[in-house]
């Protein structure tokens, strides 16, 4: 996007809190094996019902894993560039596609368009999704003015252009929330009470709340995190897994509260000098409290950028925006 283009939204924000500036944490992430893949990029992962892994690259092939043997399985290819996703008990699969919207590949191959336009405005820059269990699926659009590749663009000007869409199951969408800052992971609660959707450009996770006195209003559940959050995952733990691709940039936590000029002047330099996420690995877990129970990272030595997560039965499983592997760790 052309520098006269930005519109840049001042606001300052929370004083990033001590942890934003470790690099580990104690005990740390333990040590973190590679499952090689066929092409780069395998922005989230999730777990299907046989077991196998579920991710999709950037060359547009949705991959099946072997998380023991290795073995890597070509499901499709979208014919664009998949991001989040989400698994059904039955095998079918929901892919948030940034090129071609939300996606649905059933168990026999056929790939269906299920959202490519919202409100008769093209859908832009499909991120993440989840299908509740009575067929309600929500999905995040991360922005309506920055494209995958100058999503750095978008944390800079602080668009608040993210939003998040329900859609029932006779087809139906509608936008729940429209001013996130920069939107990315969802989840719903196991009892269904509400539906999280991260906010990277705004270090928290905001809450819909969908039943109770509360049904229909928005709250955060977190606030202030020590660094971007991405996608999310529901563990078998029942808490939510969220990654953090990068810790808090200090340049850009003084630019936010400036004449936006300032950033509109960053955003014409060479991108090697702009701010660039942090070389680590590092995942949290909270419940739906907001309390921390998980803080494990570790330096970015054989890995970086996780923006995918799994958590099943204490093995974590991570996805990277640009690894060409899925990353395999533990809870300690």
């Amino acid at each position: 996007m052309p520098v006269s283009s930005m519109n840049p939204q001042r606001w300052t924000p929370p004083s990033a809190p001590p942890r934003a500036r470790q690099s580990h944490s104690t005990p740390p992430l333990p040590e973190v094996t590679r499952l090689a893949l066929p092409g780069h990029g395998p922005e989230d992962v999730v777990l299907g019902p046989d077991g196998r892994l579920i991710t999709g690259i950037a060359d547009g092939s949705i991959l099946s894993v072997d998380p023991g043997s290795g073995d890597v399985r070509e499901l499709v290819n979208t014919g664009g560039r998949p991001l989040g996703l989400h698994a059904d008990p039955d095998g079918t699969i929901l892919i948030c596609d940034f090129e071609r919207g939300l996606l649905e590949l059933r168990p026999d191959g056929e790939l269906t368009v299920l959202v490519d336009e919202v409100d008769g405005v093209p859908l832009p820059f499909a991120s993440n999704v989840v299908r509740d269990s009575d067929g309600t699926i929500y999905f995040s659009s991360s922005s309506s003015r920055y494209s995958l590749e100058d999503y750095t663009g978008d944390l800079l000007e602080h668009s608040k252009t993210g939003r998040l869409f329900r859609r029932d199951p006779s087809g139906k969408v509608e936008t729940l929330i429209d001013d996130l800052v920069f939107a990315n992971g969802v989840v719903v609660a196991p009892d269904r009470s509400c539906v999280v959707v991260a906010e990277t450009g705004g270090y928290r996770l905001s809450r819909y709340w969908l039943t109770g006195p509360r049904a229909g209003t928005r709250d955060f559940l977190v606030e202030n995190l020590p660094g971007f959050p991405d996608n999310l995952g529901l563990g078998s733990d029942g808490l939510i897994w969220i990654t953090l691709p990068s810790t808090r940039n200090p340049l850009l936590d003084r630019l936010l509260p400036l004449p936006g000029m300032l950033r509109q002047l960053v955003w014409l330099l060479p991108k090697w000098t702009q701010p660039k996420p942090a070389r680590t690995i590092w995942v949290l877990a909270v419940d739906f409290d907001g309390n921390v129970v998980h803080d494990l990272q570790r330096k970015g030595t054989n890995f970086q950028m996780v923006t995918g997560v799994v958590e099943h039965e204490g093995v974590l499983y991570l996805g990277s925006l640009t690894e060409s592997a899925v990353g395999v760790s533990r809870v300690p």
